[in-house]
Parts: C-alpha cells; sequence; structure tokens
C-alpha cells in the first residue's frame, strides 16, 4: 500500500515552489505518453546528435589546485530551438556546462578543488536559495571535506575542499549535496565525474586515450520554453521522457572495430537502467564503484541504480563496419516509461585503423581489492531497513530532520574506526527500489535475499542496489577517517524528504562542519 500522506517537507515544497511542482500526484502507471510540456516536434530526435565527452581536466604534479566556478546559463541541450537553463561547474573564464569537466588525477597526489558558488540568490523558476556542498562521492574525505547536507555554500560564497586521493584507482563523481534540494541541483546540471588513476607507467593494459569514455546517463523532462520541468510525483522521484548521455539526447558514436572501455555512471534523480546492446552482445565489468575487481566478469545486462559506477569493455571488432550496435534500456521495475526510454545511446561501427598494439585480452586478475579479503565470521552486524513510514522516507523510522534536531548529534551506527561489520539493509516496499549510499567506505555485496550478488557486483561498492522487497549484506572496515559521515538513498528526491542519517565513526573525528564556507 503506497503511503501517500502530506507531509512537513510537501508542505514546504508547496510554499516554495507554488502549484506548478505539484501539479501531479503520485502515480505508479508504467507508462506514459510525455512529460515534457514541449510540442512533439520541438524534442530531440533519436541518434540525431553526436556524441561529446564533457572537457578533461587533468591534475597532478605541477598542479595541484582547480578553482571551479559554480554557476547558471542558458545552453542547447535540446537542438531544436528552445534553450535550457543549467547550474553548472567550469573553470573562470568558460561557460559552465553538464556535465561538469572530467577531473582526472593520480593515486596518492593530493589536491585542492576550490567551488565558488556564483549562483542566482533565488533558483531562477522554483524559488529556492540554491545554496550547495560539494561530495566527491567514492573518495574517502575528512568529514569536513566530505559535503555533509548542512555544510551549506550560499551564492557569494566560496569553499576549499582538499582530497588525499589515497585510495585505489576508480571511476568518482562529484556533485551537489545540499541539503534538501540536492535533486533540484543535480537535475540542474551539477554533476561530473573524477577519475583517479593508477600512477604513471602501472595502468593496466586495458583500453585508454581515445578509447576510455565517460557515459554520464540521466534523464529529463522539459517545460515549453525549453527549461528543465521539475516534477518529483510527490517525492517518490523524477521521470523525464528524454535521455541524455553527457548532456546529450540519444547521441551516436563513431567506433572503431577493437575494444573500448566507458565509465558508466547513472546520475539520473530516480531512474534506474537495465543496459543491454541491442545486438545482445556481451559487455566485460572490470570495475565496479570503488575500482577494479579481481576477474573481470562478462555479462549481456548491466543494472544500474542512481550513483552507481560500472567500467565495462565492448569489443566491436564481431561488427562489420556499417553496423549500427543500440545501447538500449530494457527498464526496471516501478520506473515511468515514455516512448524513447527504451534507447539510450547508438554506436556507429566504421572502418578506420587504429594501433592494435594495446588491443589484446583483458588482463586477469585486474585488482585486488582490500574488501574482498574482509572475514564476516564473528563480526558486529546491524540492520537498516529503508521505507516510507507516516508520509516520511525512512530509515529503520528515522529521518535527517532528527539530526537536524539533535543538533547533528544523534547517529544510527558507531563502528569503531577500521572496524569490520556486516550490515543488513531491508527494503519492504514493493513501490520503489533504493540504492543505498554509505559516505567514507568501500563494501562487498555478501548476498541478496540469501543468493549469491549478481556477477556485475562482484567488486567492491559505495552504493548497493536494494530492489523492491529485497534484503542485501554487505561487509565494509569504517575507515580511514573518524567522524560523523552520512548514509541514505540516492534516489535523490527521497533523500531530501527524508531518507538520510549519519553514523559515528570511532571517537571523535573532525567536525563536519568546522570548515565553513568564506565570503568571496
Amino acid at each position: 500500500m503506497e503511503d501517500t500522506t502530506l507531509t512537513r517537507r510537501d508542505l514546504l515544497k508547496l510554499t516554495a515552489f507554488g502549484t506548478a511542482a505539484v501539479t501531479l500526484p503520485f502515480i505508479s502507471a508504467a507508462s506514459a505518453k510525455q512529460a515534457s510540456e514541449l510540442p512533439a516536434n520541438k524534442l530531440p530526435k533519436v541518434y540525431d546528435r553526436p556524441f561529446r565527452a564533457p572537457r578533461f581536466v587533468d591534475l597532478g604534479p605541477g598542479r595541484s589546485s582547480v578553482v571551479l566556478e559554480q554557476k547558471s546559463a542558458r545552453v542547447d541541450i535540446l537542438g531544436t530551438g528552445p534553450t535550457t537553463r543549467i547550474f553548472g561547474y567550469e573553470e573562470p573564464g568558460r561557460a559552465p556546462t553538464f556535465p561538469g569537466p572530467t577531473l582526472r588525477v593520480r593515486q596518492d597526489q593530493p589536491i585542492t578543488m576550490t567551488q565558488n558558488n556564483l549562483l542566482p540568490p533565488t533558483h531562477p523558476f522554483l524559488g529556492y536559495v540554491p545554496s550547495t556542498s560539494t561530495h566527491l562521492h567514492g573518495h574517502p574525505s575528512f568529514p569536513q571535506f566530505d559535503g555533509y547536507a548542512n555544510d551549506l555554500t550560499f551564492p557569494g560564497f566560496g569553499k576549499a575542499y582538499h582530497y588525499e586521493n589515497n585510495t585505489a584507482p576508480r571511476t568518482l563523481w562529484y556533485h551537489d549535496h545540499g541539503v534538501h534540494h540536492t535533486a533540484q541541483n543535480v537535475y540542474m546540471g551539477m554533476a561530473a565525474q573524477y577519475w583517479l588513476l593508477p600512477p604513471e607507467g602501472q595502468e593496466p593494459d586495458v583500453p585508454q586515450g581515445e578509447f576510455e569514455l565517460p557515459l554520464i546517463i540521466s534523464d529529463a523532462a522539459f517545460q515549453a520554453n525549453g527549461d528543465l520541468l521539475f516534477d518529483d510525483r510527490s517525492t517518490a522521484g523524477l521521470m523525464g521522457d528524454v535521455i541524455l548521455v553527457n548532456g546529450v539526447p540519444w547521441p551516436k558514436l563513431a567506433v572503431k572495430r577493437r575494444k573500448y572501455r566507458f565509465r558508466v555512471l547513472d546520475a539520473s534523480i530516480a531512474r534506474g537502467y537495465r543496459l543491454r546492446l541491442s545486438t545482445g552482445g556481451p559487455m566485460t565489468v572490470i570495475a565496479t564503484d570503488g575500482g577494479f575487481v579481481r576477474t573481470p566478469q562478462v555479462v549481456t545486462e548491466l543494472k544500474v541504480g542512481m550513483a552507481e559506477r560500472y567500467e565495462v569493455v565492448i569489443d566491436f571488432a564481431e561488427y562489420p563496419a556499417g553496423t549500427r550496435v543500440e545501447l538500449r534500456n530494457l527498464r526496471v521495475d516501478n520506473t515511468v516509461d515514455f516512448p524513447n526510454t527504451d534507447k539510450v545511446m547508438a554506436f556507429d561501427v566504421v572502418a578506420d585503423s587504429f594501433d592494435p598494439a594495446h588491443n589484446g585480452p583483458i588482463p586477469s586478475p585486474l585488482g585486488d581489492p582490500e574488501v574482498t579479503h574482509l572475514d564476516p565470521a564473528g563480526v558486529r552486524t546491524r540492520n537498516l531497513r529503508f521505507e516510507r513510514k507516516n508520509g516520511e522516507w525512512t530509515i529503520n523510522g528515522h529521518t535527517w530532520a532528527e539530526v537536524e534536531a539533535s543538533n547533528f548529534t544523534d547517529v544510527i551506527a558507531d563502528p569503531a574506526l577500521d572496524a569490520v561489520e556486516v550490515w543488513t539493509l531491508e527494503n519492504r516496499s514493493g513501490g520503489w527500489f533504493h540504492p543505498i549510499h554509505v559516505h567514507l567506505i568501500d563494501f562487498l555485496i555478501l548476498d541478496r535475499n540469501g543468493a549469491p550478488p549478481r556477477a556485475q557486483e562482484r567488486g567492491p561498492k559505495d552504493v548497493v542496489y536494494l530492489g523492491e522487497n529485497e534484503t542485501i549484506r554487505f561487509i565494509g572496515k569504517f575507515g580511514p577517517h573518524p567522524g560523523k559521515y552520512m548514509l541514505h538513498c540516492h534516489n535523490a528526491d527521497h533523500e531530501d524528504h527524508d531518507m538520510m542519517f549519519q553514523m559515528q565513526v570511532g571517537q571523535g573525528g573532525i567536525d563536519p562542519l568546522s570548515a565553513r564556507a568564506t565570503p568571496l
């Protein structure tokens, strides 16, 4: 039974956004004709626009800092006339983009990323104050640099975040985490990838360079004037009718007859994906959220929830030049489908030559993740239940509002520093799934409903797809820093309303609110 009680958060939304934001009640329909208000001839065509990768910014020796400005701009997403207002990240002197630039840094090379909030004092059509908090998702940051939800940077302020980059190479992403407005800010464009690379000369023999590309997948709906349409379906989660890859609707990419490595990120607010090639061909998973897997896993489907990252290798050598291979979305349960949300992008195979020297078999083993060596025998266990209760999205019946009311002292778990624990996560509902993110740590999924995890999940994770009526167990080591860290659903609408709490790792630790933003 779906709980549609009007909550405190719903009342806040009514007050802040007016009636336009709540014109549609919660719906559970499996399909619909259109979400956007644009006429059909102003919606983008499928496979009409070329693929583009976000701009790369390389950091490391000789450059240990980057300044990013959070700014508003109108950009051409649709390609059919109307432009779209975004909030985006970019370096000074450059127009903001969606997604923001992909940062690349080597393992064990500390950097400083300064985030200056130059956004307007109020959102141009939703009416809230666009305060931000930047989270480098997948990095074991110190508490004051982790993007704590209430560590807000208001327009006209800036904050420097320091990252040690002292974890295994992996695909991370940086995104907004501002309390109660994460969904709107990320939806507006405040998201980008961050690649933590192996030390120079220690890269495994997998596709790199022009054959290593980000795939940041999201969905959107549009107002009649081209701006984004935000309807969270009474906090159930936003469902758009246009699929974007790196901010481009249903792009097409010319590929040579060789292996490519794609760093896949689901950056949607509430839509999960079940990715499959139109040919039914194989995709090889070489890395999960926390880096390289030990043994590459060959799959024909890739189920991805919000904030999950997978690195996959696709070999186009088996297809003759002139072949079009589509990346399709077979949908996950409890999403709203539209005529073209079953499509993601197209690969057009070309006959161009390439250097075959670096197109050999995928090596195995690739990595040796620490979490795969953790022993669950005799360790402390905890149980967390994720459900809608009394009109709120809750964890064990608790919400982030309780953390705020406690002056940020209440915690839901208190693992000792470097303790190994097994957590059981339970979703008692059949109406929605929850991608659960635990800050600070990597973990290893032990089982799903008592059965082994999916082949794609057999590596270090920081987000787990907790499906409808599912129970999963994971094991993790809680470190390397003491302090308060968040855990939450990564359906950003659920997170904002209020399926988030915090844990206390070890004793003490730096106050996450101790390094506040400063005026520009």
